[in-house]
């Protein structure tokens, strides 16, 4: 089975700062869902 080498990370669109995927999930007029590639060993931040 492969490796899922992507993760995802939520987005106020007003203010641009990181909230957790559910909060954007849960707002999604304002908010945004960003699905980013990582590596095999996990997100570079």
């Amino acid at each position: 089975m492969a490796a899922k080498h992507h993760h995802q990370r939520g987005r106020d669109a007003r203010t641009g700062q990181f909230i957790p995927v559910q909060d954007a999930e849960r707002r999604p007029r304002t908010t945004v869902v960003e699905t980013y590639k990582t590596g095999k060993h996990g997100p570079r931040n």
